[in-house]
């Protein structure tokens, strides 16, 4: 029996819990680790995440799936057990990150596409075998004043790419994450929170003509937007400001059909990205389940804890799970921020 692909993607957005981003690629954890002068190397990595994944609480009460990265969709634990059996058994779903990066774009200076197409329908029969359900495909769309960005070329470019990918997933039997980004920390960083909504407006009215095109089934796919906040070198938006504008603008692109939306972190701290997300889900009616897909705001605080020893497994758990926890809560609209004093 098949699962279908909007069962999937209803429960991966369910009662309060989130996705756990956890497909850094190897460039990027090893930045990860040099802040905690570790080298990285593929026990080190495996170490990390298994530490993550055997967090029984935060796995079982507040992640409803994880974003893999290709080596670890593979990788054993210690014990020799696969981190796709520690993840199921969980109540968990695994899933893996199928982009191969965003890459300068031909002709359009300061902007990308996101490359891995090619094969990707062969890759996706695989991955689907060894037990991955949904997948990721990140678009980076870069906001920059002084040059100009983004331009429509780069806008349609990366939107038809997402689509394609959306359908490769959905005849492969995977549920597509459909992340288009739009940074908050592209040059100069200086932008309003006004230009980010009428960015952020454009980019998702075209992916979703462009999935409409590719004949995509909206309830067996999850949106993972950028909330609507000013360029990293200019915020002063309030949290209720950032979910005011973020809901306004989901509101007037995403189709009621889609069963969740899981906001990606981009540049937030852990606290604001907790913050931002409880205030859209306890101030408006919405169409669609609101989440969290963090990868540095739900690991930050437990990698400094864990600091690649492994006397520090039990510590950077807490850390990990208090997270999770706090994230859950506001995916229900109920986080306070004296609870994160309490912990």
């Amino acid at each position: 029996m098949t699962e279908r692909l909007e069962d999937i993607a209803v429960k991966m957005v369910a009662d309060g819990k989130g996705l756990l981003a956890a497909d850094e690629s190897t460039s990027t954890i090893k930045k990860r680790f040099d802040s905690i002068n570790l080298e990285s190397t593929e026990t080190s990595r495996r170490d990390y995440r298994e530490m993550l994944f055997r967090s029984d609480d935060a796995m079982k009460k507040c992640i409803s799936g994880v974003i893999l990265y290709e080596e670890t969709l593979y990788q054993k634990a210690a014990d020799g057990t696969p981190f796709v059996d520690i993840i199921k058994a969980a109540g968990s779903i695994p899933g893996i990150k199928v982009d191969t990066g965003a890459k300068p774009m031909a002709a359009f200076p300061g902007e990308t596409i996101t490359e891995g197409l090619d094969g990707l329908g062969e890759r996706l029969a695989k991955y689907y075998e060894a037990g991955a359900r949904f997948a990721k495909w990140r678009g980076v769309i870069a906001i920059s004043t002084e040059q100009k960005l983004p331009t429509w070329g780069s806008i349609k470019a990366n939107s038809q790419a997402l689509a394609r990918y959306a359908a490769l997933c959905q005849q492969a039997g995977i549920v597509p994450i459909v992340e288009p980004e739009v940074l908050m920390d592209g040059e100069p960083a200086t932008h309003s929170i006004d230009t980010c909504a009428e960015v952020t407006e454009w980019v998702l009215r075209t992916v979703f003509a462009d999935l409409y095109d590719a004949r995509v089934k909206l309830e067996g796919m999850i949106l993972k937007p950028n909330m609507v906040i000013d360029g990293k070198k200019a915020r002063k938006a309030s949290v209720e400001e950032v979910a005011e504008r973020t809901v306004k603008v989901l509101k007037a692109t995403v189709p009621p059909a889609v069963p969740g939306i899981a906001f990606l972190s981009g540049g937030q701290s852990s606290e604001e990205a907790t913050a931002h997300l409880s205030a859209m889900n306890s101030g408006y009616d919405l169409p669609w389940g609101l989440t969290f897909s963090y990868g540095r705001a739900l690991q930050d605080q437990a990698l400094k804890a864990w600091g690649g020893k492994s006397e520090n497994v039990a510590a950077g758990q807490r850390a990990f799970t208090h997270r999770a926890e706090m994230n859950s809560l506001a995916a229900k609209g109920s986080w306070k921020k004296d609870l994160e004093k309490a912990a």
